[in-house]
């Protein structure tokens, strides 16, 4: 008798489970390394800082300083790991952030530094920082099999928590007792072990059957998917709204320590640790939480949470309490921070996976940026408690924006890659640069669904602008009412080629929708044109003739 085959697992993966992949494993353990070096470095900053100018504004600068890149080199940063073999991105971003942490440490230890130096090399660190995080955040997916995917995202963000669990108040102590150099040096020597692990790393990488985008154009397609994508739209702004929200702890926690708890660089490294300890419990409790209450209603009891929390630290003095409510924080933070991720991984694709992070995280830096300006403002006009009574305020009201922009539901089915199996007929010589390409599709409908074909169209059409098609028209046959015409346009033969690679599941459900809503017996006929042809003609006798010259695309 043969035995039963067993009944398939459905326990939950567990949280700790990608770390049995070796590769992320060690990614993951040397950035643990490198996020508490980056964390002393901000620790350093902040104090040095504080107790050279005891200006508000200028303490707050810092974390706008080492936010402010993250904002603005995120997105060519996410188009150019994209493009290249995301490994040396990787590499590249935290070579230059070495160098840079490794000259700030070697002025400062000679006495030639001051608070706009700092500032400034806090932006160059920044930078090679933004040019690492799209890459490595985007090949995680590269590192770890897909049911380990959503775990993998919530291990990054604990390997950061775990380190500002320890790191600040580790930091406070080297700033005390060796001074804001040894703080720097640390930050430089932190890279290396993350440098070791890529380097070791042997990806495999994924050839493209069509040449590389220039930057601009994948900048730009970056941007056309990201705008005309509704849900990854609406978790930019929420990320915008919990960053400006929340800027408020991370710029005025010095001040707080100084001023509102009376305390010195130990306090302020205790209150970091603290906040790194309550996120690193919110990271193992946001598998629970999701499954019991859901994304929406977690992320916004956690945005009720963090404005409890920061409305106390407007009104206490005492280091106890203090405590225990920047550890709610932490926690809270951590779990908002990392559904929103985890929102932008699972909708999208992976050809724009690091350009769609990089926005993200261009939306929530940005908005930690603004935000830790402005309450810095705040608190050196009218005083600490008046900036985070409004910051705490702004944080309670969070939750209302889900009437206007609820947050998305994953399907991360509907974003897997489908391959066209058809082969468009091609008569002339065409070249990755002819165009520009104008695409028409006839389609036969039936009066009665007209107004049903028109919306699904409209849908259609918004996946097609999202995917590189520009000037798209639908236009109805006033001789024959059956005959509907889609009008689209590509720059040129390439960008054609890549919106065909970039075809989803749901793109594909949309099309087989609008065709089952045609007449009965009728097909879909399209045309393919070569507007302004002026490359397909001799226009002169002499004029070489390209019909011989092989074609360097290779159709699906």
């Amino acid at each position: 008798m043969t035995a039963p085959a067993p009944a398939p697992s459905s326990a939950r993966p567990s949280p700790f489970g990608p770390l049995r992949e070796p590769d992320f494993r060690r990614i993951w353990a040397a950035s643990l390394l490198s996020n508490f070096g980056y964390l002393i470095l901000g620790v350093g900053a902040a104090w040095h800082m504080t107790r050279t100018t005891g200006s508000p504004t200028l303490v707050a600068l810092v974390q706008s300083a080492l936010m402010l890149p993250l904002m603005l080199v995120s997105v060519p940063a996410g188009a150019i790991a994209d493009m290249f073999d995301r490994r040396k991105v990787a590499l590249t971003g935290l070579g230059f952030a070495c160098i840079c942490a490794t000259t700030l440490t070697l002025l400062t230890m000679s006495g030639l530094e001051n608070a706009f130096m700092l500032l400034g090399f806090c932006v160059l660190i920044g930078v090679g920082g933004a040019l690492y995080s799209p890459a490595w955040q985007a090949s995680v997916r590269e590192q770890v099999s897909p049911e380990h995917l959503p775990a993998a995202i919530g291990l990054a963000s604990i390997s950061y928590n775990i380190a500002r669990s320890f790191g600040p108040a580790v930091g406070g102590l080297v700033v005390a007792v060796a001074g804001a150099g040894a703080a720097f040096a640390t930050n430089a020597l932190g890279y290396l072990p993350l440098i070791l692990a890529f380097f070791l790393w042997r990806r495999k990488p994924v050839p493209s059957r069509l040449p590389p985008e220039r930057l601009d154009r994948a900048i730009a397609a970056g941007a056309r998917y990201v705008f005309n994508a509704p849900s990854v739209r609406t978790v930019m702004l929420w990320a915008l709204s919990t960053g400006v929200g929340t800027a408020s702890i991370a710029a005025l926690l010095p001040i707080i320590a100084r001023d509102m708890v009376g305390g010195g660089a130990g306090t302020y490294g205790l209150l970091l640790g603290c906040q790194g300890a309550g996120a690193v419990v919110g990271a193992l409790l946001l598998p629970g939480a999701r499954e019991r209450f859901g994304d929406r209603m977690t992320i916004s009891l956690c945005a009720f949470g963090t404005g409890v929390t920061i409305l106390t630290f407007g009104f206490s003095h005492m280091l106890l309490l203090a405590a225990a409510a920047i550890a709610i924080f932490g926690a809270a933070q951590m779990v908002m921070v990392s559904i929103l991720n985890l929102s932008v991984q699972m909708s999208v694709p992976r050809w724009v996976t690091a350009r769609a992070l990089s926005w993200y995280q261009s939306a929530l830096t940005g908005g930690i940026a603004v935000g830790a300006w402005l309450w810095g403002d705040l608190a050196g006009s009218y005083g600490i408690s008046a900036a985070m009574t409004i910051s705490g305020c702004a944080m309670l009201a969070l939750p209302l924006l889900h009437l206007l922009l609820p947050l998305p539901r994953i399907e991360p089915n509907e974003i897997e890659l489908v391959e066209l199996a058809h082969t468009p007929e091609v008569a002339l010589a065409l070249t990755p640069r002819s165009g520009p390409i104008v695409i028409e599709v006839d389609h036969h409908v039936d009066p009665a669904t007209a107004r049903e074909f028109y919306m699904v169209m409209m849908d259609l059409h918004r996946a097609r602008r999202r995917n590189g098609a520009r000037n798209l028209s639908l236009a109805r046959n006033i001789a024959d009412p059956t005959l509907w015409t889609e009008r689209y346009h590509f720059a040129t033969w390439n960008d054609y080629f890549l919106h065909r690679e970039r075809q989803t599941k749901s793109d594909l459900a949309l099309q087989q929708h609008a065709r089952s809503l045609t007449l009965a017996g009728s097909e879909a006929v399209v045309r393919r044109m070569l507007e302004r042809p002026f490359g397909s003609v001799r226009w002169r006798s002499e004029t070489p003739d390209p019909g011989d010259e092989p074609i360097p695309i290779y159709a699906p």
